[in-house]
């Protein structure tokens, strides 16, 4: 069995990797790709403390967060792929549809 510190420190890089990704990337896809290392991380810590604790809520809240990553990669999928056929680029610096 994996001790709860490595597992950790694994999550936090994990986390840490996405946090860079969204906010050195330009490129759409690559955006939500981070979103969804984020995500795991975090679920990667609720099944660890979960399987710390002996309780199975944190392994709930996991396939609660696994659902919502699901649906996130859809919709933001569908999106880019809108704005590049509208725009015909996924670079989130040139992509200003909601600025006035």
């Amino acid at each position: 069995m994996i001790r709860l510190p490595l597992l950790l420190l694994f999550s936090a890089a994990l986390f840490s990797a996405g946090v860079y990704g969204v906010l050195a990337r330009r490129n759409g896809v690559l955006v939500l790709m981070s979103i969804e290392l984020m995500l795991n991380a975090v679920t990667i810590n609720l099944v660890a403390f979960s399987a710390a604790l002996r309780d199975v809520t944190g392994q709930v809240f996991a396939l609660f967060v696994i659902a919502v990553a699901a649906a996130e990669v859809g919709i933001g999928l569908a999106i880019v792929i809108l704005i590049y056929r509208n725009r015909e680029t996924i670079n989130v610096d040139e992509v200003n549809l909601l600025k006035w």
